[in-house]
């Protein structure tokens, strides 16, 4: 049902949560804010990302659960749920949320089926994260200058932690890059979907409660920030764009990064992404660039 849709029909939500099993507490919390939504979701599916489930009771819905037997990332993670979603048929929206998240108000679904209700070429829907206290960290704003996290509009990446696809969109893009594992699928898959004529949409009053957190606190960011970057630019930039694009992030990681050590696992993470496959080359057309430059965000930064 992509453009033939009608506005007034309420797309069906399919919700899809991947853990670790190393946050329980969390879970159970997230669960029971997805239970308290004033639109009940279709479908919820967990996904034991290396790891076994419980068994979850009590809820007004059932939660489907998966269990891997290894960790495939988070993005691996995520289509095995959003394939999982697709078998059922009955999915029109997916909406994935980190597992230490947590929807403090009830109509964040509701919300999210007027959105889509009313734009059948909205493909994606990125949350406001903010923590405990409210405050929404600077690198969660999905603008270039922008302090305020408030300011609602079309934007050009989203954020991991809390979002919406169009099951349609995903249909004609493509999932989750599973091979980048850890950072930087966000904007591999939200430059797929410009280049294909979806929007984007940075929608604050969708809030997820998260925990402030650095991204560094995992071992391998730094190699895998420097690696995905690099198969990023060879994946979906023009030619001409890709040594703007790396030499920019080259500067900024040399004026930001205040570890040695850091700096070498960039600096091997770069080698890597520059020797090792990057999968499909889909470079985006000139007309996404400057569709890109027109929403405040050139794919150069």
């Amino acid at each position: 049902m992509t453009d033939r849709r009608r506005t007034t029909e309420l797309p069906r939500l399919g919700v899809a949560i991947v853990t670790m099993g190393n946050r329980p507490k969390d879970v159970d919390a997230l669960l029971e804010s997805v239970a308290k939504q004033d639109a009940p979701p279709t479908r919820v599916v967990l996904i034991g990302n290396g790891t076994p489930l419980p068994e979850f009771t009590g809820l007004p819905f059932e939660v489907t659960t998966v269990e891997l037997d290894e960790n495939l990332g988070c993005p691996g993670g995520r289509n095995v749920a959003l394939a999982r979603l697709r078998e059922f048929g009955d999915v029109d929206v997916a909406v994935e949320l980190d597992d230490d998240g947590l929807l403090v108000d009830a109509d964040v679904f509701s919300t999210i089926q007027r959105l889509y209700a009313a734009d059948p070429r909205l493909g994606i829907v990125g949350f406001r994260i903010a923590d405990e206290l409210g405050e929404t960290q600077r690198r969660h704003v999905p603008r270039l200058r922008a302090k305020d996290p408030m300011r609602r509009g079309l934007v050009t990446a989203f954020l991991g932690g809390g979002h919406a696809f169009s099951m349609d969109m995903l249909a004609e893009t493509g999932d989750w890059p599973a091979d980048f594992f850890f950072t930087h699928e966000e904007t591999d898959l939200a430059w797929r979907a410009l280049d294909a004529g979806w929007k984007v949409l940075y929608e604050p009053s969708l809030l997820l409660q998260h925990p402030k957190t650095s991204p560094a606190r995992h071992a391998v960011y730094y190699r895998m920030t420097a690696r995905n970057r690099v198969w990023l630019a060879r994946r979906r930039l023009p030619l001409p764009l890709i040594p703007l694009y790396l030499g920019t992030w080259t500067l900024l990681t040399l004026l930001r990064t205040r570890s040695l050590g850091g700096l070498r696992a960039w600096a091997g993470g770069f080698v890597e992404g520059v020797r090792t496959s990057a999968g499909e080359r889909r470079p985006m057309r000139w007309r996404t660039v400057w569709r890109m430059t027109r929403l405040g965000r050139p794919p150069l930064i």
